[in-house]
This record gives structure tokens, C-alpha cells and sequence, in this order.
């Protein structure tokens, strides 16, 4: 009764009641019918879109138009009851997001050495020293869905004494990953009561790491708020009442338009990608010609000199984000190149201690199947190809992938003594090494108009294949020296 009574017509139900004009307006442009604000909340998006970068209409094709997309879509939203944003965006490259995904979900989820609240605030710790609110905001809900304390939340000083000693271990790997020592992990493993196990200690490293280069990927593609986490929505206020959807058609809504967004400036970059290719074809007919060892390792240590004097965009606007300083120590602790204040690092020779001979089979050993699947996660990222540049099909992009996984590790002071890194110039030109450094040492200064200004023949795709490749050299080079650390320790 008391339900006909609230639907009835005026007149006939009292004064709660409602007419059709009271819930429902017409639109003067379309005639179309829509509900009247009411004043109830309902949350709508502020981004349009996963990416700040990337046109939504792109992402939402894809995500359509592919059935293993769907597929791998519909079994991550099984598992986690959501799809973020970073999800969709990978969703151009659903072989490595398979990997990543299935990677992801066992090092939170399944068993381990820690426990599901300690996964998740190491997270939050890892995601806070580049200033990454977008995975903070992701992890201190999911901290709380496990279970737990809220206090841990106020700041790093709220936690127990032995997430606060991984402090250290945190911004070495994030900002200076050379000057890890065996010393620093001894601190941990023999800290009394708040010690640490072996096996602990790799989980953690191995999230921290996680952590550090999905906030590289996380930046590099301008990856917007998820819509249930903070500044991800907003209430649509009350002047929006009368607002329609034929608006958007209009011009009058907040659409996103990316069509000619760099003018003339496409103009003047119509043949990078022949350029680009007739440079990989010399330097493919130079391969035969003998260099001497001497020679190679001058070119490496010339390209670790240059890529110091390469000029992060330390000076662009940042990428908004809330102060998340709370989650770690130490907040003005941050990259430097290795010959400042004439601080000196010896090289790191992959031949000494590589990923493939000693790092995965410690990670096998200590915290079992997980160094299988960041191999095959290493491995897709560095051989993906569709043998395509921009339109140009059946090109074989292998030197150019090599080319920026080496010079990633180069930044590190990574040197692989088989590798030419004259190559290196030949191949990424200036801007596109300002936005490999910023991306992947100070992430959270990379900008749009950083990432439009390379390669900007390439699809979008391409851009994030980039980025994919950019996370996982990133990943791989810190895993390295923490994995020699720990080894020195234990030898």
C-alpha cells in the first residue's frame, strides 16, 4: 500500500507523491526523455577516460574488438570485483597482460612468505616514493579489505618497526639502486625481534620493485583515478541539471578531442619512422664488421656519461597527486646521477651477475614459481612485437627494443659486454631519451607533451608497448642489485 501510495498521482497520494513531469524532463535540442536531478549522489568520472593521454575511444575499441582482451577482462574482474585503469591501457598488448596480471595476483593474493596487509602496505610504501596517489589510493583500500590497521595509514611511523626498517632498503632500490650493499641487508635479516627471513625479504624486494616500475608505467600513460578511489569521482553538482547527452555531440560537454592536437607540428615530423628504419638497416649491415672489446666498453662508458647530462623535465608541471610523503621517510631523498658530487660506481657487469644465471634461480629457490613468472613477464616484454612501425608492416623492431631495454640499463650502470652501445644514438633521438629518464627515474615529472613529443608518427599502441618495455628494464635492473646484495650476504 505504502508503495502505490509513494507512485500515485498528485491529488490521490498526499504530498510524497509524484507526477511524471516531477521525474522525468524533456530536452528542448533532442526531445529526448532523461531523469531530473532529484538530489540523490551518484558518482560519475572525473577523467574521460583510462589515460590522460591516450584517447578513451581508442582504449574502449580495443577492449572491444579483441575476444582475448574480453576474455582476460572478465577474469580479472572475477578476481578483484574491478578492472582498473591500468588494466585497460594494457589491454593494447593482452599477451603480456595475461603475464602481468597472473604475476600481480599471485604475489598479492596467493601463498607466501607475507601476509596479505604486509603485501599491501609495502605496496603503499613502494607507489609513495615517486608520489604515485593513482596506486597508493589503489592499495590503502585493499589494505583495508585484508584486514588492516587503519593506524598504519597515518604515517610509516604508525607501523610495526620491521616495515619501518624496509624504509631504507624502500628508497635505495626507488631513487639510487647502486648503492645497495650487502650491509643493508644484513641490517634487515639480523634486526632482533623485528627481523626479517630470507624469504620475506625477497617477497618484499620483489613488490617493491613491482611496485617502483608500475609507477613508471603508471605516469608514462597518464593513467586516471579508478572511479571508486580517491579523485577518481566526483557528485554531479546541481547546475548539470540540465544538461543532456546531444551536448556532448554539440561541443558543449567536457569530450576529449585529439584530433590535430599538434598542428603543423605533424608536418614537420612526417619520415622519422623512414628515418628510423633506414638507420636500423646500416647499422644491421654495419654488424659484420669486427670491433674491438676496448672499443665497446668506450662506447658504453661514453653513453653512461651521456646519459647523465640528459635533462629530466625537473622543471615541468608535475602530474597532480595528494601528499603521500606520509608512507615513507625521508621525502628529499631522490635520484642522482652517479658522477654527482663526485660520487663514483663501479660498472655492473651482467656477465659477473646476471637475471638468467643468478638472479632467478635465488628469487626460485626463496619464494618458489615466482622467478618462473617474472622470467616469462621479462621475456614477453623484451621479444613483443607485431613487426610493425607506425603503417609500415613486416619490419623486424628487435635492434630498436634492444636498443632501449640497454639503455635503461646503461642508466643503471648495467653493461652487457656483447652489446654495441654506439647503437644507442643512432637510434633514440633526444626527446625520446628525456622521456625514457624522466619516466623511469622521476616518474612522477613525466608530462603530455613529453610523451607527444617522441615518436609521433606512432600509434598509441606502440607508445605503450614502450612503456611496457621501459617498466620491465626498469624492474630488472633494481631486482639486479638487490638479488647481488642478498647473494654477497649469504656468500
Amino acid at each position: 500500500k505504502k508503495m502505490r501510495h509513494a507512485t500515485s498521482p498528485r491529488g490521490k497520494g498526499g504530498n510524497n507523491s509524484f507526477s511524471v513531469t516531477d521525474i522525468l524532463k524533456i530536452c528542448s535540442h533532442c526531445q529526448r526523455l532523461s531523469k531530473k536531478d532529484l538530489g540523490v549522489r551518484s558518482p560519475r568520472p572525473l577523467a574521460n577516460g583510462p589515460s590522460r593521454f591516450i584517447p578513451e575511444k581508442e582504449i574502449l575499441h580495443v577492449s572491444k574488438g579483441d575476444d582475448r582482451t574480453q576474455s582476460i577482462f572478465e577474469d580479472a574482474f572475477v578476481a578483484l570485483g574491478r578492472l582498473d585503469n591500468i588494466s585497460l591501457v594494457m589491454g593494447f598488448h593482452p599477451q603480456y597482460l595475461e603475464g602481468f596480471l597472473r604475476t600481480q595476483h599471485y604475489l598479492l593474493q596467493m601463498d607466501g612468505p607475507l601476509s596479505l596487509h604486509y603485501r599491501h602496505y609495502i605496496g603503499i610504501m613502494a607507489a609513495a616514493r615517486h608520489q604515485c596517489s593513482y596506486l597508493v589510493n589503489l592499495h590503502v583500500n585493499d589494505f583495508l579489505q585484508v584486514g588492516g590497521d587503519p593506524k598504519w595509514l597515518k604515517g610509516l611511523d604508525g607501523a610495526p618497526q620491521k616495515l619501518q626498517h624496509l624504509g631504507e632498503l624502500n628508497k635505495i632500490l626507488a631513487h639510487r639502486p647502486w648503492l645497495l650493499t650487502k650491509d643493508h641487508i644484513e641490517h634487515l635479516l639480523k634486526a632482533e625481534e623485528h627481523s626479517w627471513s630470507l624469504a620475506e625479504l625477497i617477497h618484499a624486494v620483489v613488490l617493491l620493485t613491482h611496485y617502483h616500475s608500475l609507477a613508471s608505467f603508471t605516469f608514462g600513460c597518464g593513467i586516471t583515478p579508478d572511479i571508486h578511489c580517491e579523485g577518481g569521482h566526483t557528485f554531479r553538482p546541481p547546475s548539470l541539471s540540465q544538461y543532456c547527452v546531444c551536448d556532448i555531440a554539440n561541443g558543449n560537454g567536457h569530450a576529449y578531442h585529439h584530433d590535430d592536437l599538434l598542428g603543423n607540428e605533424v608536418c614537420e615530423v612526417s619520415g622519422e619512422v623512414e628515418v628510423l628504419m633506414e638507420k636500423m638497416k646500416q647499422l644491421q649491415e654495419c654488424h659484420e664488421e669486427e670491433t674491438s672489446q676496448e672499443e665497446m666498453v668506450e662506447r658504453f662508458e661514453r653513453e653512461k656519461t651521456e646519459s647523465m647530462l640528459v635533462v629530466t623535465a625537473e622543471d615541468e608541471e608535475s602530474a597532480p597527486s595528494r601528499d603521500v610523503s606520509r608512507h615513507f621517510e625521508d621525502p628529499s631523498y631522490g635520484y642522482k646521477d652517479f658522477s654527482r658530487r663526485g660520487e663514483h660506481v663501479p660498472t655492473f657487469r651482467v656477465q659477473d651477475y646476471s637475471w638468467e644465471d643468478h638472479g632467478f634461480s635465488l628469487v626460485n629457490r626463496l619464494y618458489p614459481d615466482v622467478g618462473q613468472m617474472l622470467d616469462e613477464k621479462f621475456q614477453m616484454a623484451a621479444s613483443l612485437t607485431y613487426n610493425t612501425m607506425a603503417s609500415h608492416k613486416d619490419v623486424d623492431t628487435s635492434m630498436l627494443r634492444r636498443a632501449i631495454w640497454n639503455y635503461i640499463h646503461c642508466m643503471f650502470g648495467i653493461r652487457y659486454d656483447d652489446y654495441d652501445y654506439g647503437e644507442i644514438n643512432q637510434l633514440l633521438d633526444r626527446s625520446f631519451k628525456i622521456y625514457i629518464k624522466t619516466m623511469v627515474c622521476i616518474p612522477e615529472k613525466t608530462t603530455k607533451r613529453m610523451y607527444e613529443s617522441f615518436w609521433r608518427q606512432f600509434q598509441h599502441s606502440e607508445k605503450v608497448h614502450v612503456n611496457l618495455l621501459l617498466m620491465e628494464a626498469r624492474m630488472q635492473a633494481e631486482l639486479l642489485y638487490a638479488l647481488r646484495a642478498i647473494t654477497r650476504y649469504m656468500t
